[in-house]
């Protein structure tokens, strides 16, 4: 059992909660808590190493998790609870986090959508937003320069398990250009554009969507065709960038089953 703040293992896992660089260098990260390492599971992720507490362990559930984590090839590592504290990113630690590889889910060749997302600076917004293309089943997912890392703590644990299932590519401006060459790419802006539900989301194209607070980058801007708007009759300033995506995103599910029924 682990019971020092100075063994290898907590400095590297402290380093990957709170360092970028070091997530980036180890193309490694951490997902914490019993449903995001049974999602990580399910997923068949190459789980590294998990680490848990006595507590963890003296409950049948967490018993049978780490039973399944052992057979799955992941490194069973037990700690006392000050140390789960250190290597933990949340108040109240469940008792259990596992270090797993960087995911690199295939983009389709034929692209048909991306969600761009540019500038957003909040983890809890960025985690909501992957959580929404998740479940929509948004085929990439493109982070622009000047975003939060998506592999961020507080991103991994509002995304609920995104991270395994939606593609995820950090791109320059450059690289989205050319990623996205010859799809319609449209901006989400405040009261400008063309409505929403007016766009034909079915063919091949892209969304941009920025954070509220500054609005699209210049970068964003030059590249898209068009801008896309949300008409709120309540005469609010604006929504929050990860509503706004969330309405945006299931627009296109809607279209698309309306497309397949007709």
């Amino acid at each position: 059992m682990i019971t020092s703040l100075n063994n290898d293992h907590v400095k590297d896992v402290r380093a990957l909660q709170t360092r970028k660089r070091h997530r980036e260098k180890t193309g490694r990260f951490v997902v914490e808590g019993t449903r995001l390492v049974e999602e990580a599971a399910l997923a068949e992720v190459p789980i590294e190493s998990v680490f848990y507490t006595e507590d963890y362990v003296s409950v049948p559930a967490g018993a049978a998790l780490l039973d399944e984590l052992s057979l799955l090839g992941a490194t069973l590592i037990p700690v006392d609870g000050p140390v789960m504290e250190a290597m933990s990113d949340t108040q109240t630690p469940q008792g259990v986090l596992a270090v797993l590889p960087t995911p690199a889910l295939d983009v389709p060749e034929d692209l048909p959508f991306a969600l761009v997302i540019d500038g957003v600076g909040d983890p809890g917004n960025l985690g909501t937003i992957m959580r929404a293309a998740a479940s929509g089943a948004v085929p990439l997912l493109i982070i622009a320069p000047g975003t939060v890392d998506p592999f961020n703590p507080k991103v991994v644990r509002g995304a609920m398990g995104a991270h395994f299932r939606l593609p995820i590519r950090r791109l320059s401006w450059g690289g989205i250009a050319s990623a996205l060459a010859g799809r319609a790419i449209f901006l989400a802006d405040i009261g400008t554009g063309a409505n929403y539900y007016d766009v034909d989301w079915t063919q091949p194209c892209a969304l941009i969507v920025s954070e509220e607070a500054h609005g699209p980058s210049e970068d964003a801007a030059r590249l898209a065709h068009a801008r896309v708007t949300i008409p709120m009759p309540g005469h609010m300033e604006s929504l929050n960038v990860a509503m706004a995506a969330s309405i945006l995103i299931f627009e296109r599910v809607r279209q698309q089953a309306t497309h397949e029924r007709s």
